[in-house]
């Protein structure tokens, strides 16, 4: 079978996948990480109110001089939430504090550092511009204006943006519920005795913990025996419960066990050697109405199709948009093996050197069963498919974990 291409793989992934239908209405508070299902307009100007930038005084800047000092009357004082009731007449200012009501007749403010005051009187200097350090009402956001769209997902930043609008509630998409599992005989949970031939089951939590900052549903179905039975009624159970089944292991053409004939009962599953490193084998399809991942079984594989191609999907089944992750470039500090054929995500780590310019080295041993040098690493470096190899010195593209979510 000759290999599928990376980007012809997410082509007919993105293809298939519908978008969830349901939405729910949440309160601000625990609206972070979900995907916003309707547009959002200003109800009011932000700010509600022109305003100060500074702490200073309020003047009119006709009363400013570009040739000497000039001597305005203090008149009183405009604080946040308590502000001058009259108005700045020729001659006069206001004291004024950060974020309070600039009076009316005012349209600039002079820094407090920059005026000496003698009493009642206020004594400002040149090389002030007129309107400076002021905050215009709208100048953030206007009335009627867009501010989210949907399919936007949420960040601590726009439940900022919403609650300085007075939104205290919001239309989101309901979660995406994912029921995942692992399979074999082999494999025991984190603090089982391990007999021989056994291993404990990292899949399980790797894929835990990514799709917990997805922000979907989990629902997690252990490890399942390889046993007919028990392997179509996992299947049966998860299908019928989540949106998405993802498993780990055992799902690939060949297997000595009951998933792939399991898969060929239920449902319409394809099984793709994808021309990636590592991660080669992938199965991706339905089972009854759920979509379905099958990964590969070695821990490292698990990871970087989960990243490279099931995330993606994932994201796209819950709505959002704009999910395209970050890339950068960096310059290698060491060699990096690689055969021409198959596109490489070798782990990395990624730093600034001491000049601000981004470097990168690998993390270590690039086995696909290598767990520890994925732990080490804090990015990928991406390799095309015609890459031979890189040289210490070369510029290489690298993918950021921390742009992946």
């Amino acid at each position: 079978m000759s290999l599928l291409p990376l980007d012809d793989a997410l082509d007919r992934i993105k293809a298939a996948v519908p978008t969830i239908r349901g939405e729910e209405q949440v309160v601000l508070n625990t609206a972070l990480g979900r995907i916003l299902a309707e547009t959002v307009r200003s109800p009011i100007d932000v700010p509600a109110y022109t305003n100060s930038a500074m702490d200073g005084y309020a003047v009119r800047s006709d009363d400013l001089s570009s040739e000497g000092t000039v001597a305005l009357r203090v008149t009183g004082t405009s604080s946040a939430g308590h502000p001058f009731a009259g108005e700045v007449r020729k001659g006069e200012t206001v004291r004024i504090m950060t974020g309070a009501v600039l009076p009316q007749g005012a349209d600039t403010v002079v820094m407090q550092e920059q005026v000496e005051r003698d009493g009642d009187l206020a004594h400002i200097g040149t090389g002030h511009r007129p309107g400076q350090h002021v905050r215009h009402a709208g100048e953030d956001l206007a009335r009627g204006q867009t501010v989210l769209e949907p399919g936007r997902r949420l960040t601590p930043a726009d439940l900022g943006s919403l609650a300085s609008l007075g939104v205290g509630e919001i239309r989101v998409k309901r979660r995406l519920r994912v029921a995942f599992f692992s399979t074999g005989d082999e494999l025991r949970s984190p603090g089982e005795p391990l007999g021989e031939g056994e291993i404990y089951d990292s899949n399980r939590y790797m894929l835990h913990a990514l799709l917990t900052r997805l922000g979907v549903d989990l629902i997690d179905m252990g490890v399942i025996r390889d046993q007919r039975e028990a392997i179509e009624q996992a299947f049966h159970d998860a299908a019928a419960i989540a949106d998405t089944v993802i498993t780990s292991g055992g799902a690939s053409v060949g297997e000595a066990d009951y998933v792939s004939e399991t898969l060929a009962r239920l449902g319409q599953v394809d099984f793709w050697k994808i021309a990636i490193k590592p991660g080669k084998p992938l199965a991706f399809g339905k089972v009854n109405d759920a979509l379905f991942f099958g990964l590969p079984g070695n821990p490292v594989s698990a990871v970087v199709t989960f990243y490279q191609i099931v995330q993606p999907a994932l994201l796209q089944q819950m709505g959002a948009t704009g999910i395209t992750p970050l890339r950068l470039h960096a310059t290698c500090t060491t060699d990096l093996k690689k055969r021409p054929g198959r596109t490489e995500f070798q782990r990395g780590i990624l730093q600034q050197d001491e000049q601000g310019q981004l470097t990168v080295a690998s993390s270590g041993h690039q086995g696909s069963h290598i767990l520890s040098s994925m732990s080490r690493a804090n990015c990928f470096i991406v390799l095309p498919a015609d890459n031979a190899g890189v040289r210490a010195g070369e510029l290489v593209e690298v993918q950021p974990f921390a742009g992946l979510v």
